[in-house]
């Protein structure tokens, strides 16, 4: 054993010997307490996300003298925590998005929840929040959902929405990290989040103030991420948009919580598709890295719906501002703008208002245009167990 210093005649053990002696967090550990009373499973028209939630809960606890608590999945309740923790005091939080879908073998399935886990694990480490082994609570994560699979809806474009979240609990105002943790999962039915018709999502421009800056934390899904960007939400409902489109020195990051691609009309026929690189300032989102990874296979290695086998998709990461997709509607190459995300999946940009106008999009059938139909369609084949593609469909077993 290190001895780092002798204090009264005893050995005192160095800070690393005493994390090695800490309980990791261990989901073979799982203890299960059933309710006794079920709720009623909402009707399709009422899964909203966030609305209800299911019968039970995940939660397990870190303490710096004895680790990661054993993990229980119990009846859905309230937390119980001191009014002067972290989370309270410093926003030290951070969660993930992810969903659960229902296949034609009736078994749930995860779309590419490692992804998931990965990025939950650089979130609360960039809060200095406590270490864990992320493949542990995904663990935790699968077994959850094979409790709740009755509130899964049947239905294409349905699924139970999964809010993974860590929060610091160290109970002090002291400005420093929380050595002190709860992690805990809770899961709500949802259906389609967005349901506007032919005419699509709206959004508003907006520069000032910004909902993430170089250096910060936009690239983590941490909870100071998102509260000061209500109240441009809130201005942007005023003006009758949906969401905000988020711009730094006057180039495009995000739309909402979701990525931003437009598609061009090339002069030989092929389609650029071009998202804002990810330089810190914007999410690295699931669904991103999916759409860019399905779009760069057509035609080679797959075939989307709709479009032609003759017509290439070239990917391209970089810089996007207004005066580009103003400039390229006004040429008639920007076909279509969409969006991306766990909630959304794919959906279609109708409009965009900026500096006082509208750039207005063509209007498609269900407000996306044939790019993004078909990657919502593939994307959605995949998620609910109808394809296979790269393992990303995993089973809840």
């Amino acid at each position: 054993m290190r001895v780092d210093e002798i204090s009264n005649g005893s050995a005192v053990t160095s800070k690393a010997d005493r994390k090695a002696q800490l309980a990791p967090l261990d989901a073979s550990k799982l203890r299960i307490t059933l309710t006794d009373a079920l709720r009623v499973v909402p009707p399709p028209e009422e899964q909203v996300v966030g609305k209800s939630y299911t019968d039970h809960m995940l939660i397990v606890s870190y303490d710096p003298q004895t680790g990661w608590s054993d993990p229980e999945i119990k009846p859905y309740g309230p937390l119980s925590i001191d009014p002067a923790c972290s989370v309270l005091q410093y926003g030290t939080s951070c969660f993930e998005g992810m969903k659960a879908y229902l296949g034609p073998d009736g078994k749930a399935r995860l779309f590419r929840p490692d992804e998931n886990m990965a990025r939950l694990k650089r979130s609360a480490e960039r809060l200095a929040l406590p270490p864990f082994d992320e493949q542990e609570v995904l663990k935790l994560v699968k077994k959850l959902i094979t409790v709740e699979t009755r509130w899964i809806p049947a239905l294409r474009g349905y699924s139970l929405y999964i809010r993974p979240t860590i929060i610091g609990t160290r109970p002090s105002i002291g400005v420093c990290a929380s050595d002190h943790a709860i992690l805990y999962v809770i899961l709500s039915p949802t259906g389609p989040y967005f349901r506007t018709g032919s005419e699509g999502i709206s959004l508003l421009a907006l520069g000032d103030p910004v909902r993430s800056w170089p250096g910060g934390t936009g690239g983590h899904k941490v909870a100071p991420n998102y509260s000061p960007g209500f109240k441009s939400l809130e201005y942007a409902k005023e003006l009758g948009y949906q969401q905000v489109l988020w711009l730094i020195g006057g180039k495009i990051t995000e739309a909402g919580v979701m990525n931003f691609f437009a598609v061009l009309e090339r002069e030989d026929g092929d389609l650029d598709v071009i998202t804002p690189p990810l330089n810190g300032t914007i999410l690295p989102g699931v669904t991103r890295a999916s759409v860019i990874a399905l779009a760069a296979a057509h035609p080679s290695r797959i075939i989307l719906p709709g479009i032609p086998n003759t017509v290439c998709l070239h990917v391209h990461e970089r810089e996007l501002t207004m005066s580009n997709l103003t400039l390229w509607s006004a040429q008639g190459r920007l076909l279509e703008v969409f969006v991306s995300g766990t909630a959304a999946v794919v959906g279609g940009i109708g409009r965009i208002g900026f500096e006082g106008e509208d750039l207005l999009l063509h209007p498609y059938k269900d407000g996306r245009g044939p790019v993004a139909r078909a990657l919502f369609e593939y994307i959605t084949d995949i998620q609910e167990g109808r394809t296979e593609w790269e393992n990303w469909g995993v089973v809840c077993e």
